[in-house]
């Protein structure tokens, strides 16, 4: 089903249909209830979370600031104002619940934001942001858009993976994750160009900090992993299979306090580099830190909050990065004489089974969790968990565990790249929530990780423990369609047809001779081989694909070198196989290749002057073909080439039919794809040549290939 968005008239009164107020509603059951009930449920914890988002931008002294980037890393806050709302509209356009876009253009520029790859990762992007007004006003579209599908879209219980309704859940939670991740960065901001508010209040207790001790934790077994009939929303890292038997472990009955932290800064902790691990020291030798972000010294320390700063709240938890976390359990070994870390994803689970900690009722939290309380920490001595205190809540807790995938892990369609970039061994799990963690992530079950030098409302428990924390096996890429076009880029040929991407690429550079080799671009790139092969012969290529999955896979073949996958064979039977850029001859052109995820029918503006365009078995699987032919003639440079190959396997699926450039009667005639080509790029392009068929072969198991003919045109941009 789908539905047209409405006039602004019809936004606006949509709009005021629901109205809540108050604290954050809890996340709902997926499972139970009647419809009308549920869809009232739903509407609500939408409205809640929408408007609450938008209110902590109220938190920003004035537009101006939401232009100037709290950290070099981020994008400025008015990205984060757009995104969540653009967020929903492009997956409701994605799972076809809507049938048009609101703002092409924020939706292009809103799409998607900055995981910066190192801490010293300088973002060069350059955007035309629009003004805060439009931003709100296009949020406003948005919100009467979601409300006019939640009252009117057909719904069957349970909401699971394949209900129409995943989607609008979805956005929810994604907006939830991004009130607290915006928060991080306002309390980021200079003190100046922010502002305290009523609603967002500050915890006013602290006293004397406890003295901190390690209590036992008895050995048992963890089962961890949701299934897909769950209760509740998750992100496709909580499901599948994981069980683990935990040995006993010792852990501090307190999160490590500002006063404890300080007996490590006040012994040279931040100056003896045999409490840093390699990376870590990295980390602090180049942003020089020599205390917690948040610590300020003015005459005595002092403490940053999100709006405020306040004399030192030394009972508070401290706040920390892993690195900072981790040479802090590296010098405590030293002064205690035991074996002190933080506790593994597991050893967390095992701690809050012997605290009896609880998922959370409709009832306050007992915990400083969901915003139920205050919008900052509090004492660690406030809430009891069992033996312990904040066993969940008040901050996060790092981990010692990198974020791996469970048995049976898969990523839904709708949303492919929520957890696969983190499969790098170099995002740590974070547990147990912070004070303004909601719905989802304030679940027992939630799996979220982070850069290890992430700034996050973040601090730790360490435990004493003989057993080594053990790092997760080797990330072997199991999605059979990822593996098939690992495959089809890296792997072997089959029945003697060459390798098709680095067909199309001898092609390509063929064509380009005696011509300017300066910029590329490979659309819809998939694993990116034909970029690295054009890399060849070109300064820059960018490869843009609309999968994140599969452009994760590119970069991660560009930065690592190498990519690992598991290639299905038979039934249940995989093999195992790692591909390299030095066994292609391709080692030396990586760092000329950069690929980002994209649609070719909205592509962003930066996005041009190429010398070339290559647009591999793609103009059969867009939306608007048309739209992105007459795009490619601002793109490509005077004299430069567009290269489009396809078998021309029209489906509607894909492609509305009356979006078809191709392959069907007009005017009682057959009307060929190139005949089409021919009619949408004749005023700004010439065909060079007669068409060709290029073949490739994908294989699915070892008992089962595709052959296929793809047909290859070469165009000319004319002189404008």
């Amino acid at each position: 089903m789908t539905l047209p968005i409405q006039n602004a008239q019809e936004m606006a009164k949509r709009s005021a249909t629901f109205v809540d107020s108050g604290s954050l509603r809890r996340i709902p059951t997926l499972n139970s209830g009647t419809v009308d009930d549920k869809r009232k449920e739903i509407a609500l914890y939408f409205t809640n979370t929408f408007d609450t988002y938008t209110q902590l931008f109220d938190c920003l002294r004035d537009d101006a600031v939401f232009y100037q980037k709290p950290i070099p890393l981020r994008h400025p806050l008015i990205f984060y104002l757009g995104h969540t709302a653009t967020f929903f509209i492009n997956k409701l356009l994605l799972a076809k619940l809507i049938p048009d876009r609101i703002n092409p253009h924020m939706e292009s520029i809103f799409a998607v934001g900055v995981d910066e790859m190192s801490w010293d990762d300088l973002s060069e992007d350059n955007y035309d942001w629009p003004s805060v007004s439009a931003v709100k006003d296009y949020r406003a579209k948005v919100r009467a858009t979601v409300l006019t599908l939640i009252d009117t879209l057909h719904l069957v219980l349970p909401i699971d993976w394949e209900n129409t309704w995943w989607p609008i859940v979805m956005g929810i939670e994604h907006e939830r994750i991004h009130l607290e991740t915006s928060s991080v960065l306002i309390r980021q901001h200079e003190l100046a160009k922010v502002q305290p508010l009523p609603q967002w209040p500050a915890c006013k207790d602290t006293g004397q900090a406890p003295k901190n001790k390690l209590i036992s934790v008895t050995a048992g077994s963890v089962n961890l992993g949701k299934s897909f009939d769950s209760a509740f929303y998750g992100w496709d890292n909580e499901y599948g299979q994981h069980q683990a038997e935990v040995a006993e472990f010792k852990a501090s009955q307190y999160l490590v306090s500002n006063q404890e932290f300080l007996e490590f800064v006040e012994d040279g902790g931040y100056e003896q580099n045999r409490f840093w691990s390699d990376e870590g020291l990295a980390w602090r030798q180049f942003t020089e830190a020599k205390h917690p972000v948040f610590w300020r010294w003015h005459n005595g320390w002092r403490l940053r909050l999100m709006t405020q700063e306040i004399d030192m709240a030394w009972d508070w938890p401290a706040e920390v990065n892993y690195h900072e976390a981790k040479a802090f359990c590296e010098w405590k070994t030293v002064e205690t004489g035991q074996q002190i870390r933080m506790p593994t994803e597991d050893e967390w689970h095992r701690l809050c089974s012997l605290a009896g900690v609880e998922e959370l009722s409709n009832s306050a939290a007992d915990a400083n969790l969901h915003l139920d309380h205050f919008a900052s920490c509090c004492p660690v001595t406030r809430y009891q968990h069992g033996s312990w205190f904040d066993v969940v809540g008040n901050v996060w807790q790092w981990t010692e565990t990198p974020i791996y995938p469970f048995d049976n892990f898969k990523v839904h369609p709708l949303y492919d790249d929520f957890t696969t970039p983190t499969f790098d061994g170099k995002h740590n799990i974070i547990k147990g929530g912070s004070w303004i963690s909601s719905g989802n992530e304030a679940r027992l079950s939630a799996r979220y990780a982070f850069r290890r030098h992430f700034s996050q409302h973040a601090g730790f428990r360490y435990i004493a423990s003989e057993v080594e924390a053990m790092s997760p096996k080797a990330y072997y890429e199991s999605d059979q369609l990822l593996s098939e076009y690992a495959e089809f880029h890296f792997g072997d040929t089959w029945y003697g047809v060459d390798n098709f991407p680095k067909a199309l690429a001898d092609i390509a550079l063929e064509a380009m001779k005696g011509k300017t080799t300066g910029k590329a671009l490979d659309l819809g790139c998939a694993c990116g081989r034909a970029s690295f092969e054009l890399a060849r012969q070109f300064d820059e290529v960018d490869g843009i694909d609309f999968s994140a999955n599969f452009t994760r896979l590119a970069a991660k073949m560009a930065q690592q070198g190498a990519v690992r996958y598991a290639r299905a064979e038979e039934g249940e039977l995989v093999s195992y196989h790692t591909r390299t850029l030095q066994e292609l001859g391709l080692e030396a052109y990586a760092n000329r290749v950069a690929f980002h995820q994209g649609d070719a029918c909205n592509l962003k503006p930066q996005f041009t002057a190429y010398d070339l365009v290559l647009a591999a078995n793609l103009i059969d699987r867009l939306y608007q073909p048309s739209r992105f032919l007459a795009d490619m003639a601002q793109r490509i440079n005077d004299g430069g080439l567009l290269i489009i190959a396809s078998p021309y396997t029209w489906l509607e699926e894909h492609t509305p039919k009356e979006e078809w450039i191709g392959g069907f009667k007009k005017d009682g005639e057959n009307y060929s794809t190139l005949d089409g080509l021919k009619e949408q790029l004749s005023s700004h392009f010439m065909l060079v040549g007669e068409p060709r068929k290029v073949p490739f072969v994908i294989r699915e198991t070892q008992h089962k290939f595709q052959h296929t003919l793809s047909e290859l045109t070469v165009w000319e941009r004319l002189p404008r």
